[in-house]
């Protein structure tokens, strides 16, 4: 190798390490060369979708999406000791999306800039025209459509006839590949690499936080992706916390008073900590079960797991130590045998419960145990039922303790009125109770 080709080799190598960063261009270092990865600049509202010659996967026949960005094409390089006075790079040209007959051609028109640059280096030149030209070169256009071959990968490493056909392999390039192993896999592998691509675009973007009202870079941000609203982390993560230490894990949705996306777990997660979202984590599953008419829980103290029950069925067994109980008096199974406390007896037994002295009531719940704790939700519910109402859209039971009769729903954020509960509208609640539209009821 002459000096000034090593030279040259090793100047551009050094520029492509400086330009692109190191996810994007990887340098080799057995030999002088690269790989290089290439994200197109896709039109807006770009729609693709999957055609497979498989006839097994109906998913796959009807996969449609709109995208910002696509797998890279991967632009695999070694320099020779001849380059660039009078040889060229040896590379491969390999992408998931596009078929080996585009890829063929993709080649076949670098071999032609190397023709053109002769004696120059020309990586450059490359790399410039598969990412600024390759959709106009190939004529790709929205909606497309991407064929992916039934037998997966296609390389020449296997028989060129058996993979392409008899009479069509001797026009696609051998440096030309199609990387994909199914259908399944290149929509997995498009939708990821959209989201990763547009999560690294929000990253380096400036964005105005609603709350405090200070530019921020997207890095520093988190968006709802059902309303495309940004805050920066510090306030949501402060929002977030107050929420849930209050016990209000159903509310951590938008800010925006307007808006009803509801934060991933994900995003909670990432934002308030392991400590808080265990809380979080906690309460949300505990409200779920609640709503279950068909769960119960382990009655011994140290477990108090949520056990489902069996349909029709009085046992109940704890999946977690073993524990089968009677659902009605949480006591051992007793089989066959009738129960002491089934579901008609605990309401007599509250009624007794509830006219004995204290000295009777302590014998009761001596004898009953669960007495204490029916007890305890029946005046729970009788408070309840007498100083709250539930919320017309998730059924949440809402007292009111002053102010007026616009009422806003601690579980859902829902407005409505107090008085009749009729759901009122986001943006002019008070005009329920406004002439003409003044609540009938009052």
């Amino acid at each position: 190798m002459s000096t000034e080709d090593k030279e040259a080799q090793e100047d551009e190598l050094l520029a492509l390490v400086s330009i692109y960063p190191e996810e994007e261009f990887k340098r080799k270092d057995a030999v002088p060369g690269g790989e290089i990865q290439l994200f197109l600049d896709l039109p807006s509202d770009f729609v693709i979708s999957i055609k497979s010659d498989s006839a097994t996967n109906s998913f796959i026949d009807n996969f449609e999406n709109t995208v910002s960005f696509l797998p890279p094409i991967v632009l695999n390089f070694e320099l020779p000791p001849g380059y660039p006075s009078t040889t060229a790079p040896n590379f491969t040209l390999s992408c998931k999306w596009l078929s080996p007959k585009q890829l063929t051609r993709l080649c076949q028109h670098l071999d032609d800039l190397w023709e053109e640059n002769r004696g120059s280096v020309v990586l450059f030149p490359w790399i410039q025209f598969l990412k600024e030209e390759t959709l106009d070169y190939l004529n790709i256009r929205s909606p497309y459509e991407i064929e992916v071959p039934s037998n997966g990968l296609q390389s020449w490493t296997q028989s060129p006839e058996k993979t392409f056909g008899a009479g069509e392999w001797p026009s696609l390039d051998k440096r030309a590949i199609q990387d994909v192993q199914s259908a399944s896999v290149l929509v997995r592998c498009i939708l990821d690499s959209n989201e990763a691509q547009e999560q690294k675009a929000f990253d380096v973007r400036q964005f105005l936080c609603n709350i405090c009202f200070m530019e921020k870079l997207g890095s520093d941000c988190t968006h709802f992706k059902d309303c495309e609203h940004v805050y920066c982390n510090i306030c949501l993560k402060d929002y977030f916390e107050i929420q849930i230490t209050q016990g209000q894990v159903h509310a951590l949705i938008c800010p925006d008073p307007e808006c009803k996306s509801i934060a991933t777990p994900a995003q909670v997660k990432n934002l308030v900590g392991e400590q808080i979202f265990s809380r979080y984590d906690r309460l949300l599953l505990q409200s779920s079960l609640d709503l279950m008419v068909d769960v119960v829980y382990c009655p011994r103290p140290s477990c108090r797991t949520p056990v489902m029950q069996e349909p029709g069925g009085t046992m109940a067994i704890c999946s977690v130590c073993k524990y089968a109980f009677c659902i009605y008096c949480r006591k051992g199974f007793h089989g066959l045998a009738p129960c002491r406390v089934n579901a008609e007896k605990l309401v007599e037994l509250t009624k007794e419960y509830l006219a004995a002295d204290d000295k009777g009531k302590k014998e009761l719940l001596k004898r009953f145990g669960q007495l204490k704790k029916v007890v305890e939700e029946m005046k729970s519910n009788e408070w309840v039922k007498g100083n709250s109402k539930p919320c017309p859209s998730c059924k949440v039971p809402i007292e009111k303790i002053d102010g007026c009769n616009k009422m806003t729903c601690s579980g859902c954020n829902q407005y409505f009125c107090w008085i009749c509960l009729k759901i009122l509208p986001q943006d002019d609640p008070y005009k329920h109770f406004n002439p003409p539209q003044r609540c009938r009821t009052r």
